[in-house]
């Protein structure tokens, strides 16, 4: 099997076959012609051909095929965010009266998603504490359709053992549904550890550059195409523009995502013995207490980080504020690194004490890593904590 780099940039684009272009060519149509009336029939019901755009483009198929392949699924679902693929995928397989259980520790959509409005529509769930698998197994119920968890978390990079929590839905008759965006499928593909389908932000490290919105789907070809019929009706689809786009950036993901491996870990080392703050999350860090589980699972450690500041939510934002070459600004996983403070942006729909159980003080700086200069961006992180 070819390297990450290789698939990144040969995978599902073949030559044009009218042009011999070398690029996946944008196919900005809404609908698409048929001269033999009996083939409509098939391609409405999704078994080959193309009809109308909202179901299926041929720019957008190019980019659900590379993704499937470098996270080794059968095939993939593009959408226009990340909360449309994961909210799609969900309810895609949803019965009714069903459970959902899954980990405190999700981004603050997903867990809105989870803890607010699922209940509302006659589901049951149940989040439980991240680092604690026993509680997953005690919390399984009859009636557990799916497992969700997202490792590393969003914003406190805990992980979560996915073998084990795959053995533990399987065993349940239940599906597990894996959020991949903190480590993109250069560091981890949960697929290969039993993982039923693997959710994206594709706007973060699989784009990378900052400039569009998409989320995505990777499944077994079965699954993934249940999800695309829930996506005709539920309208979240991928335009093919921003698709051609992130065709583009994927071609130097696996250079980016290595370089910003590097870049965090090597803001991870500084921060860890500054006299000014009190703690770091990064798995990569051999104090991290599920270091090995880091080694075991994922193929690097990723550019994402968390730590917290001594003092006060002004010293935190006073940091933020202090820095000249990382910007404070929300999302993650784009060329230039990025800082937030997840209580007053990222996780709103939080109230105090959940974020306070979730481990999400006032004073946690979330960071993302970009592929400036390790030694720029150290000395930025030292004249900020300075100012404070």
């Amino acid at each position: 099997m070819a390297g990450d780099s290789t698939r990144s940039v040969h995978e599902a684009e073949p030559y044009d076959e009218e042009t011999g272009s070398i690029t996946t060519p944008i196919y900005e149509t809404s609908t698409f012609g048929f001269t033999k009336a009996e083939e409509v029939p098939r391609a409405v019901a999704g078994g080959g051909g193309y009809v109308y755009s909202r179901w299926d483009n041929p720019t957008v198929v190019r980019l659900e095929r590379k993704l499937a392949a470098l996270e080794q699924g059968g095939d993939g679902a593009a959408f226009s965010s990340g909360m449309a693929a994961i909210s799609t995928s969900i309810f895609a397989f949803l019965k009714k009266g069903a459970h959902i259980l899954g980990i405190r520790d999700l981004y603050g959509g997903t867990y809105a998603l989870l803890h607010d409005i699922l209940p509302t529509l006659g589901f049951s769930t149940d989040l439980v504490e991240t680092s604690d698998f026993g509680a997953l197994e005690r919390k399984v119920k009859g009636n557990t359709s799916m497992v969700y968890i997202e490792s590393p978390t969003n914003p406190t990079l805990k992980l979560v053992d996915i073998a084990k929590a795959a053995k533990l839905a399987h065993a349940n008759d239940a599906i597990l549904l894996v959020d991949n965006t903190f480590a993109s499928p250069i560091n981890q593909n949960p697929m290969g550890l039993g993982a039923d389908i693997v959710l994206h932000s594709m706007t973060k490290y699989i784009n990378g550059h900052a400039d569009l919105i998409a989320g995505a789907a990777v499944a077994g070809k079965d699954r993934a195409h249940t999800i695309k019929m829930m996506r005709r009706d539920f309208g979240g689809t991928l335009d093919p523009i921003p698709a051609w786009l992130i065709l583009r950036g994927m071609k130097t993901m696996a250079l980016r995502v290595r370089q910003q491996n590097v870049t965090a870990m090597a803001l991870a080392e500084f921060l860890s013995t500054h006299k000014r703050v009190a703690a770091v999350n990064y798995p990569g860090l051999k104090t991290h207490p599920q270091y090995q589980l880091a080694k075991k699972q994922m193929k690097g450690f990723g550019g994402m980080l968390s730590f917290e500041v001594k003092g006060t939510t002004r010293d935190a934002m006073k940091f933020t504020e202090s820095l000249k070459v990382a910007s404070l600004a929300a999302s993650l996983g784009g060329v230039g690194t990025l800082v937030s403070q997840p209580y007053n942006i990222t996780h709103t729909q939080m109230s105090a004490k959940e974020r306070a159980e979730t481990g999400i003080p006032e004073t946690l700086i979330r960071v993302s890593a970009g592929i400036e200069d390790e030694e720029d961006l150290v000395s930025d992180f030292r004249q900020a904590l300075a100012a404070v």
